[in-house]
Formats: C-alpha cells, sequence, structure tokens
C-alpha cells in the first residue's frame, strides 16, 4: 500500500456497534500515536453517526489525555448530545485498552447565507514552484530520521525555508506557509475531504514555536506534545487541490506554546482556522 492508500485505510473504521468504532494504525508511526490521526479518527467517528449525513462540521475541539501504543488499536465511543434539523453535537472519546487517549468535541450546523468576510492570505510561491518535502529532507536523513521515515500521504510544499534549513543558514522565523494536498485521489466523500485536511493540520502548527527562536527539529533537543487542539470549519475543502496553511505563534510561556493558523484555498478563501496549544520542553545544550 501507498501512504496514501494506508491513510484512506486508517479512516475507514470498522463500525462494531451503533456509536462505537474501531481505528488502527498505519505501518509508519512516532513513538505514540500521531495527534493528527486520532483527531481525524475521531471526527470520521462523530459525522457517521450522525442522522443527517450531510449536516456540515463546524467545529471540533480535542484535549490529548494520554499517549497512544501505535501497536494496538483504538476504540472511538460516539455519544450523541444533540441533533435537529440544522444542529447536531457529538463528543467522542478515545479508548485503548480502557484508557482514555483523547476526548473531542465536534459541532454540526448548517447556517445558510449571512454575512461573509475573512482574512486575507498572505503573498507566497504557487506550490508547483516550490519543491516538495522529500526534496528539502535530502541530505538531512542523520539529523531528521523520524521525518525522512514519517508516514508521508500530503504533498507537503513549504513556500519558506522549513526549521531545518532555516537553522542551518542560523536564521529565524515567525511564520511557516505551506501547500498541501493528497498524494492521491480523495474520494467523493466530503467527510474524508475533511478528515484528510484535519490529519493534516496537526503537521506544522507548531513550527513557529520553535522557529521564531532559531531552532530546529532534530537539531536542538526539543519535547514536544500536543495538549489540545481546535478548528473552526468556515467552508468545505476539496482536498484534490491544493489548500495553503498559514501559522504563526501568538506566545509561548510556561513551556506551552500556542500556534494559530488558516486553512486556504487556492482562491484565498478561508476554509478553516486552527489553533493548538502544545507542551514544549527545550533543553539548551550546556555551554562550554
Amino acid at each position: 500500500m501507498s501512504d496514501f492508500d494506508e491513510l484512506l485505510a486508517i479512516l475507514d473504521l470498522q463500525r462494531v456497534a451503533d456509536d462505537r468504532f474501531v481505528g488502527s494504525h498505519p505501518s509508519k508511526n512516532p513513538m505514540r500515536t500521531f495527534g493528527g490521526q486520532l483527531v481525524a479518527q475521531s471526527f470520521v467517528a462523530s459525522t457517521r453517526t450522525l442522522i443527517r449525513a450531510s449536516l456540515p462540521p463546524s467545529a471540533l475541539s480535542v484535549h490529548f489525555i494520554n499517549g497512544g501504543d501505535i501497536h494496538k488499536d483504538i476504540e472511538f465511543h460516539v455519544v450523541p448530545l444533540r441533533d435537529e434539523r440544522r444542529f447536531a453535537n457529538r463528543r467522542v472519546d478515545a479508548v485503548q485498552d480502557g484508557t482514555l487517549l483523547c476526548t473531542a468535541m465536534i459541532s454540526y450546523m448548517a447556517g445558510g447565507r449571512g454575512l461573509e468576510h475573512g482574512v486575507e492570505p498572505p503573498e507566497v510561491c504557487e506550490p508547483e514552484s516550490v519543491p516538495p518535502l522529500n526534496e528539502l529532507l535530502r541530505g538531512y536523513e542523520k539529523t531528521l530520521p523520524h521525518f525522512v521515515n514519517a508516514l508521508q500521504p500530503v504533498d507537503w510544499r513549504y513556500t519558506n525555508d522549513p526549521s531545518w534549513v532555516m537553522r542551518d543558514k542560523g536564521e529565524s522565523l515567525a511564520y511557516n506557509r505551506v501547500w498541501l494536498t493528497a498524494l492521491g485521489a480523495m474520494p467523493d466523500d466530503p467527510v474524508l475531504h475533511t478528515a484528510a485536511m484535519l490529519y493534516s493540520s496537526d503537521t506544522t502548527v507548531l513550527d513557529s514555536v520553535i522557529t521564531k527562536h532559531g531552532l530546529s527539529w532534530g537539531y536542538d533537543r526539543i519535547f514536544a506534545a500536543s495538549a489540545n487542539h481546535s478548528v473552526w470549519f468556515h467552508r468545505q475543502v476539496d482536498f484534490d487541490d491544493w489548500v495553503l496553511y498559514s501559522t504563526s505563534s501568538p506566545v509561548a510561556a510556561d513551556s506551552r506554546g500556542l500556534g494559530t493558523g488558516h486553512f486556504f484555498d487556492r482562491s484565498g478563501q478561508v476554509i478553516a482556522t486552527v489553533v493548538q496549544e502544545g507542551v514544549l520542553k527545550y533543553f539548551p545544550a550546556p555551554s562550554r
């Protein structure tokens, strides 16, 4: 299976009861279950229980409680909280061997026409004009083995230097802007398009916390773990097309960093807004 096929496989949850699903892990994993996987799978489980299947999501908030064992499946327990013609709410608990990994609160709303405005997208290079991630990792195999060997179902195209290249140049950066699209043909299912975006939303959102200080994964001793992850959905994403993920970090304190960002489509419309808080422990090298 390709990495993209593996992403679709882990999003194809097994339904074992009306409000209970089982999800698997891909063949390539970090040391604990990837947060983006938990977010995406929780969203799929929640949405598959809707009475009105076409009701669009409006907001999602996930709190991570415990790390997941990558060698075991995960159960997703869905609690229906509300079902109306234009509104629905769900809570999803991701459980493994009786241990709660995370809890997600997900809202759905069909709002109809109303006021519209949005932030302007940043001016960046077109995705076709910048190199894919595997080219940016060339020569950094020993520095970033976890990135090199990670599942790569999505085409990442940094429009700025990623943290490891920036670190090589001795520079810092207050933002990160990355083009993303699926590395395969997405099924004709808006739930899976949104789930793929959610999976990707946990990839670069904390980068700006460290690039703001001129640091990089792989070079510097940094421990990072997602604490909570929230997404507000404004429009339906088409993940067969390029979307721009523009992120920055407004604050870091008490070994916690906040990353915020927007997904834009190629026309410049805001698709989603993301806020993530991560635990970030930095261990400076001893001074000589």
